[in-house]
């Protein structure tokens, strides 16, 4: 696939500054040496990346424009291996909703975009889809941790995720239909599976919501300076050792 062509992308508004990660400061702010000076940056990531915030990490910042904010950057990418991992927690919803409106997500292809944040029960879905007649809920979920080649969901125990996917098993028991999308940041896994050993009722909830018709489907990412693309989709194991749900797949390609 040819990554500056696909239609699921997010890319930055503007070319991203480096700099080495020092520590994190609280859930949402970090400390980072940025052109020989500590600075505070924003972190759109609630999660704990442990295994990828590390003293000494060599990170990409997006610089904050226009807007008026105490943080003058945003941490956007994180330095891994061969390549980077985004760890913006916000940016999936972009690219999923870019990929929704143009065709471009797996299984949506034929599916009309109707609208964000839908409401689903005292909550709201992320995104409302139309399929002919029918409607359908879509949720989205961040992933960045990958251990042996599986991306893991989620990075801390996530009461918020297991209501969301009990809203979802509602909807379908109403006639909607409902999916739960993992979006991994990175392009290195090759299955996806729940986290059962950091949360296991999220583990059980997402099997739960399986039996009970919601699709379960991950897709990795192309991450790059410039931005980030929706890649392909990766088999989901809901248990270590289980038989994979679905094949991989690819985006496809503005013309």
């Amino acid at each position: 696939m040819s990554r500056a062509r696909s239609v699921a992308r997010v890319r930055f508004r503007t070319p991203l500054v480096v700099g080495q990660f020092l520590r994190r400061l609280n859930r949402f702010a970090a400390l980072v040496r940025v052109h020989g000076r500590e600075e505070r940056v924003h972190v759109r990531n609630s999660g704990r990346l442990r295994e990828l915030l590390t003293p000494g990490r060599a990170v990409l910042l997006e610089p904050a424009g226009g807007e008026e904010r105490r943080t003058r950057f945003t941490l956007a990418l994180v330095r891994w291996a061969h390549g980077y991992v985004s760890v913006d927690s916000h940016l999936p919803n972009a690219l999923i909703e870019a990929g929704l409106r143009r065709g471009a997500v797996p299984g949506y292809r034929d599916a009309r975009f109707l609208r964000r944040e839908p409401v689903m029960g005292r909550r709201r879905a992320d995104f409302l889809v139309a399929r002919g007649p029918r409607c359908g809920l879509v949720e989205v979920k961040s992933v960045t941790l990958v251990e042996r080649g599986v991306a893991l969901f989620p990075d801390a125990p996530t009461t918020r995720g297991r209501a969301h996917l009990a809203h979802l098993v509602a909807a379908r028991r109403r006639g909607l239909e409902a999916a739960v999308l993992f979006v991994i940041q990175r392009g290195d896994a090759v299955a996806f599976a729940p986290n059962h050993d950091t949360d296991p009722g999220f583990a059980g909830a997402l099997r739960r919501a399986a039996r009970a018709g919601v699709r379960v489907r991950a897709m990795t990412c192309a991450v790059t300076r410039r931005g980030v693309w929706l890649d392909r989709c990766v088999p989901v194991r809901f248990s270590p050792g289980s038989r994979p749900v679905g094949d991989s797949c690819r985006v496809p390609e503005s013309s």
